[in-house]
Formats: structure tokens, C-alpha cells, sequence
């Protein structure tokens, strides 16, 4: 079957977060988050190095929008339950239907982070993967030296399959760093 007429949820919830796929008008909102979390994504995501105005990030979630409903990428973002506020952003990428593995990317608003919202967004998108689209393989990748994504990874029983040496350059160019691959797999 065609990914495109794979019928799936474009939303769902947990016991504090609203996740859903992005929608047209999310950019004010984004872009607010990234501003505000500048300094804290810098190290990590390199759209954080960009000088992106309110309309180029409209621009990249109408994108994403379009991404998910072909179900070449799954972005999803992620809003608190009890206040409708957009606190971060993450998804199911590198998508490879034939064998349902997934990669789950995140990032959050430097404003909600060491609150265990995104370990919990984690959780409701893998059981969301499981569930909803048959996955059979999860991985979390991220730069060895990000001490809290690992945490996030191995909290929620993703288990360390390798360290890729000198698999990146680092964000501001200056040297090779090192990747780890986190995989939970289902049988």
C-alpha cells in the first residue's frame, strides 16, 4: 500500500500534552519557542544557527503539514493540555514504510524543559508508533555529548546499539563529533 492512503491519527493525547501534526498558523508559536530557546538549541539543532523571521517558520510548518499528510515526515508538535501553549516540537522521521522504522527527533521550549514533558512526549509517540502505524523499529539519534536526550532515550527503554565515531561535524564546524544510536524494536 501507497504511505499517502495509510489512514492515521493526526493527533492524540497524554496525560498533560495535546500532540498533533502542524497546522497552518502554528508559525507565531514555533517561532516564539525557538526565540526563546536560542542559546539552549544552539549546541544541538542547526535551524537554531539560522536567522528565521515569523514568516520563514509559517513557511517551514505549512511544509511539514504537507510532509504529513504524504506521510514522508511525521512532525508532530506538542501543546500543554491544560493551557493550549506550544512547548515543543517533535515527530517520527527518516520514515522507511517497508520495514515501519521511524526516527524520533525533539526539541522543547527551553521554558518547559526539566519538567518531564518531553520524556512523556516520547513515550505517548512511541506508543503512538506502535499502535497506530505498526512500527517495528524506533531510534533516537543523537550527538554523544547531549546528556539529555540520552536521558530522555534510556528512560523510556531505547537501548544504546552503537556510538557512530566521528559520524557529524559539529554545528559550528569545528570538529567531528560522535553519534548514538538508541533503538527500541518491536517484535
Amino acid at each position: 500500500m501507497e504511505p499517502i492512503l495509510l489512514d492515521i491519527p493526526n493527533k492524540f493525547s497524554t496525560d498533560r500534552l495535546h500532540i498533533r501534526s502542524p497546522l497552518p498558523g502554528d508559525g507565531v508559536s514555533v517561532h516564539q519557542s525557538i526565540d526563546a530557546s536560542l542559546e539552549e538549541l544552539k549546541p544541538w539543532m542547526p535551524f537554531a544557527h539560522i536567522d528565521q523571521t515569523e514568516e520563514d517558520v509559517e513557511a517551514n510548518i505549512r511544509e511539514s503539514h504537507v510532509a504529513f499528510l504524504k506521510r514522508e515526515d511525521l512532525r508532530l508538535l506538542l501543546f500543554h493540555k491544560q493551557t493550549g501553549d506550544f512547548i515543543g516540537s517533535s515527530g517520527l522521521h527518516r520514515i522507511d514504510w517497508n520495514v515501519r522504522k521511524f526516527e524520533i527527533g525533539y526539541w522543547i521550549d527551553s521554558r518547559y524543559a526539566g519538567q518531564g514533558y518531553m520524556s512523556e512526549a516520547v513515550q505517548g509517540i512511541v506508543d503512538y508508533a506502535f499502535s497506530e502505524l505498526n512500527a517495528r523499529r524506533l531510534e533516537i539519534r543523537c550527538n554523544a555529548t547531549n546528556w539529555r536526550s540520552r536521558r530522555i532515550a534510556e528512560k523510556q527503554s531505547f537501548q544504546l546499539e552503537a556510538i557512530l565515531r566521528n559520524d557529524h561535524v559539529s554545528i559550528d564546524g569545528s570538529k567531528l563529533t560522535d553519534t548514538c544510536v538508541y533503538a527500541l524494536t518491536k517484535k
